[in-house]
C-alpha cells in the first residue's frame, strides 16, 4: 500500500530470476501477475492492483535474446494487441429478441435456452425451442448438453414435460430425449423415497419423543402416588395403627410397611 496524489493505492512488484533463457517468459510473468491480481481481489479489494512484472537475468546467452512483451509471443501481436487492450466482445442474450436469436443458426438454441433457463413457465418457449431443433444444426450431444444446462440451472418445475413435448415434436432426437425424460423421472422417484424415507425417520423420531414425554409423565405420577402411600403409612405407624388396618387402607405390601419400619 501507498500514497499517491489520487489517495491509497497498491503497486505490486513481482521479481522473477532466470539462469536461462525462455522464449514465453514474458507470458509466464504475465501469469504470475494475474496471479497477484486475484489474491488482492480475494482479500477483500475493491480494483486491480497494478503488478509490475521484474526479471533479473544471469544466464551464460548474452544479451538475453527474447522479447519481454508478452504480446509478441503471439503469431500476430497487433492482433493480439487490438483483443487484449480494448473490451471483450459482449453477447447479451436477455437484451436480444427471441425474432433475432432464432436467425443466429448454430448458436440460436444455445442463446434461447441461456435466455429462457430461468423462466418458471418453460412451456412458454417450446414452440421456437421445435423449430429450432427440426434444423440440421444440433446434434444429440448437444441436446444433451442442453437439457442438462437447463436442468442445472433452470428454475421451472416442469422440464420434464417440457421435454417430453420436445420428443413428441422432433422425431430426430426423440430417442434421446425420452431418455433423458427417463432420468428426470427416475430421479424423482429416487428423491420420492428419500424424503419419504427422511419424513418417516422424522416422524418415528417426534412419536418417540412424545411416547417418553408420556412414559415419563406417567412413572411421575405412579412415583408420586407410592410416596404418598408411604408417607401415609408411616403416620399411621406412628400413631400406633396395626399392621393389617394400614394394609387394608394403603395396599402396600408387608415387607413394605417393614422397610418403612426399619
Amino acid at each position: 500500500s501507498l500514497s499517491t496524489s489520487q489517495g491509497e493505492g497498491y503497486v505490486y512488484a513481482l521479481i522473477e530470476h532466470q539462469s536461462r533463457p525462455d522464449k514465453h517468459m514474458a507470458f509466464r510473468l504475465m501469469r504470475y501477475a494475474i496471479a497477484a491480481m486475484q489474491q488482492h481481489l480475494e482479500a477483500g479489494h475493491e480494483h486491480l492492483p497494478l503488478v509490475i512484472p521484474l526479471q533479473f537475468y544471469h544466464g551464460k546467452v548474452s544479451p538475453y535474446p527474447y522479447e519481454m512483451n508478452w504480446l509478441k509471443g503471439f503469431a500476430n501481436p497487433d492482433q493480439a494487441k487490438g483483443l487484449y487492450t480494448q473490451d471483450f466482445p459482449l453477447v447479451d442474450v436477455t437484451v436480444i429478441s427471441d425474432n433475432d436469436i432464432m436467425q443466429h443458426r448454430r448458436i440460436a438454441l444455445l442463446e434461447l435456452v441461456q435466455k429462457h433457463a430461468r423462466h418458471r413457465d418453460i412451456m412458454d418457449f417450446l414452440e421456437p425451442l421445435v423449430t429450432l431443433l427440426l434444423t440440421d444444426y444440433t446434434t444429440d450431444k448437444q441436446v444433451q448438453s442442453l437439457m442438462s444446462y437447463l436442468l442445472q440451472v433452470g428454475e421451472t418445475n416442469n422440464l420434464e414435460a417440457l421435454i417430453t413435448s420436445l420428443a413428441s415434436s422432433v422425431p430426430k432426437h426423440e430417442e434421446t430425449l425420452m431418455t433423458i425424460a427417463e432420468q428426470l423421472r427416475q430421479q424423482g422417484e429416487q428423491r420420492g423415497r428419500q424424503e419419504g424415507i427422511q419424513l418417516g425417520e422424522a416422524r418415528g423420531r417426534q412419536e418417540g419423543r412424545q411416547e417418553g414425554r408420556q412414559e415419563g409423565r406417567q412413572e411421575g405420577i405412579q412415583l408420586g402416588e407410592a410416596k404418598a402411600l408411604k408417607e401415609m403409612a408411616r403416620k399411621m405407624m406412628l400413631n400406633g395403627m396395626d399392621q393389617q388396618s394400614i394394609i387394608d387402607v394403603t395396599g402396600l405390601s408387608k415387607n413394605e410397611l417393614a422397610q418403612l419400619s426399619h
